[in-house]
């Protein structure tokens, strides 16, 4: 009987010849791939950056902004805020149109920057300021008061990014809702009983200028005792806001 011929066993590769080892790089070749790799990381921080501004630009464009940089830091050194969210149109119009006329007349008619009024900023050599709406509910929302470079820098980017998510309603509503209009008041929900004894939706075009007057030096002016220069400043401000009611300038947020 024929014997049964063997197949001879293959050799076992051990885990060195499965996979070999990577050559080390020499201090040169990082030398060299250094600058390469630092773009590389530049570019994935700036998207990563991008992504996590437009989630938070997405998200409250639905969702109340729960607080702001601000409110905390002036809630440690009070110890107390007062502050009421109010939805649009549990306000009243009296406070949309006068926060309009003094703020930013053409906030219906730009993309987040006035160029006009930036233009005129520079003729007079800085001495006036050119926020827009949508600069100061970027700034107010997602960052924090103080005049530099970086906090600028930061607004300029995130605003047109606002304006693209963002109705012109929504940003007005925010801006409304996180404004400081005394020290430790926020909102026109808390502003509005604070000076008035009101609620805000009750609030007359006169009580609406006056508290619109006092920003945005809400410490150094007041709307219960207001000044000669605030009376005059509110005159101005109802004034305004029967114009842009009469030229169409409230048409992206009224109705």
């Amino acid at each position: 009987m024929a014997k049964a011929v063997k197949k001879p066993k293959k050799p076992i590769k051990s885990a060195k010849t499965k996979k070999q080892a990577k050559p080390k790089r020499s201090i040169f070749w990082w030398i060299g791939a250094a600058p390469v790799l630092a773009v590389r990381w530049i570019w994935r921080l700036l998207i990563a950056a991008f992504l996590f501004v437009l989630l938070a630009v997405v998200l409250y464009s639905f969702v109340n902004p729960p607080t702001t940089a601000f409110i905390i830091s002036e809630g440690w050194r009070l110890d107390q805020t007062r502050r009421e969210w109010r939805d649009f149109e549990s306000i009243s119009p009296n406070m949309s149109h006068a926060i309009v006329a003094a703020e930013d007349a053409n906030f219906c008619n730009h993309w987040g920057f006035d160029m006009a009024a930036i233009r005129d900023a520079l003729e007079d050599g800085g001495g006036r300021g050119a926020s827009t709406l949508s600069q100061q509910t970027v700034k107010n929302t997602y960052l924090w008061h103080g005049r530099n470079w970086t906090r600028k820098a930061l607004e300029a980017a995130i605003t047109p990014i606002v304006e693209a998510v963002w109705t012109k309603r929504r940003i007005l509503e925010v801006y409304m809702n996180v404004a400081e209009f005394d020290e430790g008041v926020f909102g026109v929900g808390a502003a509005a009983p604070w000076y008035f004894g009101v609620d805000a939706k009750d609030l007359t075009m006169r009580q609406a200028s006056l508290l619109a007057a006092i920003l945005p030096n809400p410490k150094g002016r007041s709307a219960k005792r207001p000044s000669q220069f605030v009376n005059k400043r509110a005159r101005s401000i109802a004034a305004g806001a029967a114009t842009i009611r009469v030229d169409g300038r409230n048409e992206c947020f009224d109705g």
